[in-house]
């Protein structure tokens, strides 16, 4: 067998044997410094869970784990690439007993479209606190652990009176900016006082699409935000848009109150201001703010890199008092032993069904939360194992952008191949077993051999699944079908197929995710 196709030092330096890796922690014992110059590979060998490899010069033998050869992620949660960019969303809002019982719809909400509302929790002062503690930890400022919003005689931030408030980022004179920004309502008796958010990723990328020159030069001017409260003076000189070394949209700074005077000619001063006024614009454009109005006990979570937000007028005489406080985005992301919470996989499913499954199935007439259920009704009506219904269940996850490393969704996707089953199939096998991934992995090439082995199938599929099956390779040669059919998970995929091109009916309903939660778990535990 030969080794995948990674340079011979990638392999030797990622090599997971007990000399090169510390099984208690997973860390590094050696260092590029300790491999020998002119490494090669003499011979990999095929150890079914595993490849082994011997390494030239020194014959070191090395041990991979498949999951090793998944394609890495090259973006670490933080930038468009992993987040539902939206023009209108609706609230993913969990009571605080429900949330306390199963944290991760909300948290991964908040990953997913920069916010999430938690209810009904207690309106004890202090109670803001106590809910950071669920995910991680607080970041404290020169505000305090705390901080509380109401009108005050002489506020040091227009925050603490009655006015309205335009969308803006908080603390972009700070850096690092907290990344975590929560409100939680005590009281409001107040006439007004709405709450909005707006997606400044979404905006920020329209400005991309509508005006490159004005978004490229948001994201390499420098400009200086400053605060001072006359005993503390904070600035940071950053870009409005902050991008990462590929490009793409890492973080948003606004706030007009804080911003100071921008530096340069006339000319460019100009420009910078041309620029400015277009990025407000898309910002404020009609229906591209979510509005609330938190009532007591209510907690907005945000991600203040992300979302701006705002709030309108209200009258001082109503009382209306909000705690609020500064967290970060790695507690919330981090793993147990870190301060976090682990995001169940399941949870993390249930998730995406309810928010990007929500979205247009490549031009089918169904969602694509609709289509994967619907398939899974027939798979589960049709008496099928349970691991065959989960799989066909979670076939088409693949196609979501949380799990599809770089790829956008819609006209991308509607031009290349992007290999959701395999991309689909790696990420279910950190948690379920091969009988559950591999028809997965499967499911596209089983259209294939079907298109060229069982006359009149191609004829059944749908003008989308037609188009895909073009990108897909078109139906498989003679060799290639032979291949296939002795492939130990074949006939299942086949069936998982004849399930997925008969569900795409708008008019059938079927249950919902809840309903395999259960079957999911059992799943779950043969790994």
């Amino acid at each position: 067998m030969t080794a995948p196709p990674f340079a011979p030092m990638w392999l030797r330096d990622n090599c997971h044997c007990g000399q090169c890796l510390d099984p208690r922690n997973g860390q590094k014992l050696v260092s590029v410094a300790d491999v020998p110059a002119g490494v090669s590979v003499l011979s990999a060998e095929d150890g079914g869970d595993v490849l082994r490899v011997v390494f030239g010069p020194d014959g070191h033998r090395g041990v991979f784990p498949r999951s090793l050869f998944a394609r890495p992620p090259d973006d670490d949660g933080r930038t468009e690439d992993s987040k539902e960019l939206w023009d209108t969303v609706r609230p993913t809002t969990v009571d605080w007993p429900d949330y306390l019982a199963r944290p991760a719809p909300l948290l991964n909400a908040v990953r997913r479209t920069g916010f999430g509302l938690l209810r009904a929790t207690p309106t004890d002062p202090g109670t803001v606190l106590e809910i950071v503690r669920t995910f991680g930890y607080v970041r404290t400022t020169n505000y305090g652990a705390l901080f509380d919003v109401r009108v005050e005689e002489r506020p040091t931030n227009l925050a603490f009176t009655g006015l309205s408030i335009g969308p803006h980022t908080d603390n972009p004179y700070r850096d690092p900016v907290p990344t975590l920004q929560l409100l939680h309502c005590l009281r409001n008796a107040a006439t007004g006082g709405e709450s909005g958010l707006v997606d400044g990723f979404r905006a920020a990328a329209l400005l991309r699409d509508t005006d490159l020159a004005a978004f490229t030069l948001l994201t390499r001017t420098p400009v200086s935000f400053a605060w001072t409260d006359g005993t503390t003076y904070l600035t940071a000189r950053q870009p409005m848009i902050g991008v990462d070394p590929l490009g793409r949209i890492r973080e948003v700074r606004f706030n007009n109150r804080s911003l100071r005077p921008v530096s340069g000619t006339a000319a460019e001063q100009e420009a910078f201001y041309r620029a400015y006024r277009a990025f407000d614009a898309l910002l404020r454009r009609p229906g591209a703010t979510v509005t609330f109005t938190l009532a007591p006990g209510d907690c907005v979570i945000f991600d203040n890199t992300r979302l701006l937000h705002s709030r309108t007028a209200f009258t001082d005489h109503g009382a209306r008092h909000l705690q609020g406080c500064y967290a970060d985005l790695d507690a919330l992301q981090s793993v147990p032993g870190h301060g976090g919470v682990t995001m169940d996989p399941i949870d993390e499913l249930d998730a995406l069904f309810a928010g990007e499954g929500a979205r247009d199935y490549l031009g089918e007439a169904v969602s694509q939360a609709a289509h994967m259920l619907q398939a899974a009704a027939l798979a589960r009506e049709a008496g099928s194992p349970p691991a065959l219904v989960a799989a066909t269940l979670l076939h088409d996850i693949g196609h979501f952008d949380s799990l599809v490393t770089g790829v956008g969704a819609g006209s991308v996707r509607q031009s290349t191949d992007v290999r959701h089953s395999d991309t689909g199939a790696e990420w279910l096998s950190r948690w379920f077993p091969a009988a559950a991934c591999e028809p997965v992995r499967l499911h596209v090439a089983a259209k294939r051999y079907l298109c060229a082995v069982e006359p009149g199938y191609a004829e059944q599929l749908s003008e989308a699944s037609v188009h895909t099956l073009s990108l897909q390779g078109g139906p498989m040669s003679t060799g290639e079908a032979a291949a296939f059919a002795v492939h130990p998970f074949a006939a299942d995929a086949v069936a998982l197929r004849r399930f997925d091109e008969r569900a795409k009916d708008p008019g059938r309903d079927v249950p919902g995710f809840e309903a395999y939660r259960s079957l999911l778990e059992g799943q779950r535990r043969l790994t």
